[in-house]
């Protein structure tokens, strides 16, 4: 059964093979529904008021309802065919369990262990391993006449820890790193068989119903008082009884020890209207595109209902990965239908639930989480002016699986790495990017740096900036794919580092090598912000400047804030004549970003020209800045302002070899490790916090 019905027409035989398809709306499947519970059978004066409520004729009502009962009757096989497929899977472990215990049993008459069948076995192998010493011995000897020098002076040995990078070929002594060991290959997205499956026949009017109480528990939500929400600290917070006395979960399950409550609100303007909002809500692509320091992959699943104009009445199934920026922060993934609706004309909402993924959970052998999004969303209303006013929704209920990092421990458990006051931040500062973006080749510059520059040309660099940042914030990501491996560092959070074979068109092809780390700075965010992103402090931190001062050649601004702008940048020594640095910065009430990246100058003259730039590799490196997140009573004396620190973020990317079957030298992780923690030092040394 799907959103409508198969109606047969009369007439000839090709006449009666055609079929028109009539797909319901979200709310006639909800009283469809509601009516099926009380009576899967109805008769005919039932299924005339029926058709008379939903504007229906009354043999689509007659189709619905025994479509659904051979549905229904199909869900229960289903159900039974799960449980057997249970109890086969119970006794093929028990199965195994008794083969393994069979080969480890004693033997009674010499007390010893039986003989096995694969001695055989034993012995290639042992006769395989022989031969794998001899080429390791030939390879070391080949490689310490190359290097000049015996391999085990390599520095790995005190650099690299050997719980988490034991990856040489014979050791940490080795002359290389196993690539694959260490990090996941290119792809953004997870593999096909771990990602959420297209939605059934079966399951699609569950999920409507599901989404139609969503939508108006966001829109009670989102409009409801003081009786809901609490001021904390100038954020509304979800008061979580309240909340539990008002909205009643359906399936009566309760909240289990470990697992919070994140719930939050945020109104706010925002430059676009509703219309351009709820088109770059509903494509997974975009929506990205808005929040790549929030999320950091999306993809569209299903599209379940195709709503008027891809709008209203539309109903996805999403998949989404949220981070914070960090190596040492886990990501959060959700499995979520997106519904919209036009509630009148101006006003928008677009409400967002979880969908149940503890079966895929439990088919791949992986425990289910009992994370999730509830209803959770935004109103959007059109303002005269073309602005929209966004009310922001966000709820979750996370499961704490795994322990957060002290550093970041506040800053999540306090709900601001994941709310609505950063998501709307967020959009803000993405809305105004994209208004400068329409306006490049229009409004004059009033910026002396930007004024040698074509329209075309602001609009080409303005591109190729976003293109840069995306990558940056994507390569931060803590998922499963994205597995970082602990070296020595300047703190407790070491530097991470995570290497990966690049064919992106976007990026130079190769082997690349990540390395980040975080750090706490007793410094507030906006002041850390200014020191890194001002080209006249940049000596006092670029190890790579060598201390030469940096000169800007371009700027263009992409926003209200002075901090938000694109530049070009160029180093005044002769050795770097040849390269610049494109450099985007930008912050607002929720953090703060400063990438960076090296650019020739042919490059640069394709994208000041206005030549489209997305054949330009780029390896972008940079700063992620967030607040700490801790209380405000953390002042040392009384009477004084408290005391507001920031999370810093410093990663590198640098191409070790253009050859994709290259191995990873541990000279290079070294030199990235001395890299990022002589940077460290440098930072604290310069904003006078070296002791932190």
């Amino acid at each position: 059964m799907d959103f409508g019905d198969d109606v047969m027409d009369g007439g000839s035989d090709a006449q009666r093979r055609k079929k028109r398809y009539h797909r319901h709306t979200p709310r006639q499947i909800q009283q469809l529904e509601a009516m099926f519970k009380e009576c899967p059978h109805p008769d005919e004066n039932q299924r005339m008021q029926l058709s008379r409520e939903l504007g229906l004729e009354p043999r689509q009502i007659k189709f619905w309802f025994q479509n659904r009962r051979t549905q229904m009757k199909a869900q229960h096989e289903r159900q039974d065919n799960c449980f057997l497929r249970a109890e086969n899977d119970k006794i093929r472990c028990e199965n195994i369990a008794m083969q393994e215990a069979l080969r480890n049993v004693i033997c009674p008459t010499c007390g010893g262990p039986p003989v096995a069948d694969d001695h055989f076995d034993e012995q290639k192998l042992r006769m395989e391993n022989a031969r794998l010493k001899e080429e390791l011995d030939r390879v070391s000897s080949l490689t310490s006449k190359y290097l000049g020098r015996p391999i085990t002076q390599l520095p790995s040995a005190q650099a690299l820890s050997m719980s988490s990078l034991d990856l040489s070929v014979g050791g940490l002594g080795g002359p290389s790193l196993d690539l694959d060991l260490l990090s996941g290959g290119s792809s953004g997205y997870p593999p096909f068989h771990l990602l959420p499956m297209a939605v059934s026949e079966m399951e699609r009017p569950m999920m409507a119903e599901m989404a139609t109480r969503a939508m108006d528990e966001l829109i009670r939500m989102a409009q409801a008082g003081e009786h809901l929400w609490v001021k904390t600290g100038g954020r509304e917070v979800l008061n979580v009884d309240t909340y539990d006395s008002i909205f009643a979960k359906p399936d009566g399950s309760f909240r289990g020890p470990d697992v919070h409550v994140e719930g939050s609100r945020e109104t706010g303007l925002v430059f676009m209207s509703a219309i351009g909002l709820v088109d770059m809500f509903m494509d997974s692509s975009k929506w990205t595109e808005l929040f790549p320091a929030i999320v950091s992959k999306a993809r569209t699943v299903d599209v379940l209902v195709n709503g008027m104009g891809g709008r209203s009445e539309s109903l996805l199934l999403m998949y989404e990965e949220l981070h914070v920026m960090s190596p040492v922060v886990p990501t959060r993934e959700f499995c979520f239908l997106r519904y919209c609706r036009q509630i009148e004309h101006g006003l928008w909402a677009i409400a967002d639930i979880s969908v149940d993924q503890q079966q895929r959970d439990a088919r791949f052998g992986a425990p289910p989480s009992r994370s999730c999004r509830l209803p959770s969303g935004c109103l959007i209303a059109d303002m005269a002016d073309g602005s929209s006013k966004v009310t922001w929704v966000e709820h979750m209920e996370i499961e704490d699986r795994v322990p957060i990092h002290l550093l970041y421990r506040d800053l999540v458990l306090s709900g601001a790495a994941f709310g609505a006051h950063r998501w709307l931040a967020a959009l803000q500062r993405a809305c105004e990017r994209c208004a400068c973006l329409a306006t490049a080749g229009i409004m004059p510059h009033r910026d002396i740096a930007a004024a040698g520059v074509t329209p075309e040309g602001k609009r080409s660099m303005m591109k190729l900036s976003q293109r840069m940042v995306n990558s940056f914030c994507a390569s931060l990501s803590a998922s499963q794919l994205h597995r970082w491996t602990t070296l020595s560092g300047p703190n407790d959070v070491g530097v991470r580092v995570m290497v990966h074979r690049s064919t992106d068109p976007g990026q130079p092809s190769g082997v690349v090598l990540s390395a980040a780390t975080s750090i706490w700075l007793p410094v507030p965010c906006d002041r850390a912000f200014a020191f890194v992103r001002d080209e006249h402090t940049r000596s006092q931190w670029d190890v790579l400047s060598h201390g030469n001062p940096v000169q800007e050649v371009s700027r263009i601004p992409n926003g209200s804030h002075p901090g938000n702008c694109i530049s070009l940048l160029r180093g005044l020594n002769a050795s770097q004549n040849s390269m610049l640095i494109l450099q985007e910065s930008c912050t607002d009430a929720s953090g703060s970003l400063v990438v960076y990246a090296p650019i020739d100058i042919p490059a640069a003259n394709v994208v000041m020209s206005g030549e489209d730039p997305s054949a330009i590799p780029l390896l972008p490196s940079g700063f992620s800045i967030l607040p700490d997140g801790r209380p405000g009573a953390s002042s040392s004396r009384a009477g004084q302002a408290p005391s507001a620190g920031s999370l810093v973020t410093v990663a590198f990317q640098i191409l070790v070899s253009s050859l994709p079957s290259a191995k990873l030298n541990a000279e290079s992780v070294a030199t990235v490790n001395s890299l990022i923690s002589t940077t460290v030092e440098q930072i604290k040394a310069a904003l006078n916090c070296a002791s932190h």
